[in-house]
């Protein structure tokens, strides 16, 4: 406020009073000099950054604590500001991936969806399961229970799978390290399948394996207790086979993924699923029509 009133003062002659009351400031507030001296602190701010270039304003004002001064931590951050202290923070570069909407399914193995769920057992521990789904049959093809996974054990676990069921056309699957290591890279080229990142915070683009994750962790990890590593492989096994083989599923006129496998590409029920696949992303362009 005081520079309004200052501007308004060199623009229009005013009088200090009448600008003061023209911007309903007190007079005695633009009169106001501060009394404090920043000048020891500032001196201080300055030495400790030299000899800590990478801290921040709060850990500069835990070390001022500890020598004993008793400094407010906004007072702090102000005189750093002014002493053009402030780190200059790299902004994090995202990769930038196409979109990849869903598409049209009509046969096994055409696409794979591949995604990590997070948990923890009794102890704190961390764990995560590897999930990978047929896009069109919705069956679970795995469920990698561990504690960590490099990119040569996902690709270990594909290759487990494609000596079942062949290889799939393509794998659709998020930017975590693991799924964009030069590991994994090489290896879908080698197989020549295609990778379909997906952009990030768009899950909605790999939505068959999110939606089968959110069945996992309702019906799965919510109602269990996993004492160990062990005992979490052990339920989650028994889940995926409920799954695949008990479960019906909505989206499969109320099969169960191993039953909609056995049947073949021309039975009713296989047809009518693909009508209704082929309904609900009618309104996303595919590959083949962008192209």
């Amino acid at each position: 406020m005081k520079a309004s009133v200052e501007h308004i003062r060199s623009e229009y002659a005013f009088t200090e009073r009448r600008a003061c009351r023209l911007l309903l400031v007190p007079v005695s507030s633009y009169r106001y000099k501060p009394r404090r001296n920043d000048d020891g602190l500032r001196e201080r701010l300055v030495a400790l950054a030299r000899e800590k270039p990478r801290f921040g304003y709060r850990r500069l004002h835990v070390l001022l604590e500890r020598e004993g001064r008793q400094v407010n931590h906004k007072r702090v951050h102000r005189v750093y500001r002014e002493a053009g202290l402030a780190l200059r923070r790299k902004k994090r570069k995202h990769c930038v991936r196409m979109s990849t909407p869903l598409g049209i399914y009509t046969e096994p193995n055409q696409e794979w969806a591949l995604d990590f769920v997070h948990d923890v057992t009794a102890s704190g521990r961390s764990i995560r399961v590897l999930n990978v789904i047929d896009a069109y049959t919705r069956e679970s093809l795995a469920m990698e229970v561990d504690t960590s996974f490099a990119g040569l054990r996902v690709t270990r676990v594909l290759d487990q799978i494609i000596a079942e069921r062949g290889l799939p056309r393509a794998i659709r699957c998020d930017n975590g390290p693991e799924l964009t290591s030069r590991h994994f890279l090489a290896w879908a080229l080698d197989r020549k399948i295609n990778l379909i990142h997906i952009q990030p915070g768009k899950p909605t683009q790999n939505g068959y394996v999110e939606s089968f994750n959110g069945k996992l962790r309702e019906e799965c990890l919510r109602v269990n207790w996993f004492q160990n590593l062990f005992e979490a492989r052990c339920i989650i096994a028994t889940w995926r086979h409920d799954y695949n083989e008990r479960r019906p599923h909505s989206s499969l006129n109320y099969l169960t993924p191993a039953e909609f496998s056995a049947k073949t590409s021309r039975g009713k029920d296989a047809d009518s699923v693909r009508l209704e696949n082929a309904h609900r992303v009618s309104h996303f362009p595919t590959a083949a029509a962008a192209s």
